[in-house]
């Protein structure tokens, strides 16, 4: 799979090639959670992973971050093969990619201040020494929006949830790293914080130029955060693209569904919901051929015959559906660059 942003340009920060995620269940059967699973993320880009519950973005985490074993398939950070790393080689090259977990409080330890949190990765990679590290610190809390000298000798039961996160931001931040994971970052807080935590990353990508994989069920936050939207289904991607073009004019049948059910704030405005039939399907009994075919409005005899590849559409997204909703090559103005909004908080 090819990024359209990265083409003729330097390569990409990350690449995800072929990717497969098995876990091992009772009686010796085995659950195919991610399955051959491709895409790139460029320099300064954020790419959001999308889907319901059980779709496998937080496995296709866990591999990026080396923290699950995979069946199969590359990663690569910076052209840096994963594959077959010893374990001091991968713990040299962690510190360039960084995770922010979804839930701030429970990811602190409770029993250190906000330095020694600080301080750990620091001393974990070699890098600390007591003037420079101490600098360091304080202008990580800053990029974050804290106050060093409010919070440094504080523990995290002293914060609310947004604070918290951003003393996890400030942790993933204190390597210098060119990537970060962000496994649903908002989700466990509140309205106005999540505003807040969303524009600090909006912020950071701008400032620091950092790349972000970010996997979230609400397609509301990735509107505001994300340059490309892949949309998972059952381990598969369905379909991938500029934010503008999958969020606004959604070409796979799931992907609209999915827009359909996001709230409005306007109560005037018209929106066609869209019900699919049924509950996910198992991944240890997947559909024949495309495998949302079983609750897919539209699903026709092809559908169970062969299973969809991901194809190009004419804008340059690409799609996994026999009959895709058609496309209209977007105006001149349509096109332009995708930018992340600040949110009101």
């Amino acid at each position: 799979m090819t990024n359209p942003t990265t083409q003729a340009q330097e390569p990409p920060v990350l690449e995800v090639r072929d990717l497969d995620v098995l876990y091992a269940l009772a009686g010796g059967q085995q659950m195919r959670a991610v399955d051959r699973l491709s895409f790139d993320i460029a320099r300064g880009e954020t790419l959001a992973l999308v889907g319901e519950s059980g779709c496998g973005k937080s496995s296709v985490a866990k591999a990026v971050m080396q923290l699950s074993p995979t069946a199969g398939g590359a990663i690569r950070l910076e052209g840096q093969a994963f594959a077959n790393l010893t374990a001091n080689a991968l713990k040299r090259l962690r510190r360039r990619f960084q995770m922010i977990f979804q839930d701030p409080i429970s990811s602190l330890n409770p029993q250190r201040t906000v330095r020694e949190i600080l301080e750990f990765p620091l001393r974990v990679n070699g890098r600390f020494d007591k003037t420079g590290s101490a600098r360091r610190i304080r202008e990580t809390l800053d990029i974050v929006g804290l106050d060093s000298q409010n919070v440094l000798e504080r523990y995290p039961h002293e914060f609310s949830g947004g604070q918290c996160q951003r003393i996890s931001i400030a942790r993933a931040l204190i390597l210098e790293p060119v990537l970060l994971v962000c496994d649903e970052p908002v989700s466990a807080l509140d309205v106005s914080v999540r505003a807040q935590v969303l524009n600090v990353l909006n912020d950071l990508r701008r400032r620091l130029g950092l790349s972000m994989l970010f996997i979230s069920h609400d397609l509301a936050v990735v509107r505001n955060v994300a340059d490309r939207v892949a949309v998972m289904y059952l381990g598969r991607i369905c379909e991938i693209g500029t934010a503008r073009d999958v969020l606004d004019r959604p070409a796979h049948p799931y992907t609209a569904a999915l827009l359909s059910a996001v709230p409005r704030a306007d109560p005037a405005a018209q929106t066609r919901r869209i019900a699919l039939q049924g509950e996910m399907p198992s991944p240890m009994s997947l559909p024949t051929g495309c495998r949302f075919r079983t609750r897919c409005p539209g699903a026709q005899a092809a559908c169970a015959a062969a299973e969809p590849p991901l194809a190009s559409l004419a804008d340059g997204r690409q799609v996994a559906c026999h009959f895709p909703f058609s496309v209209a090559v977007p105006s001149a103005d349509a096109t332009a660059s995708f930018e992340p909004e600040e949110i009101a908080s």
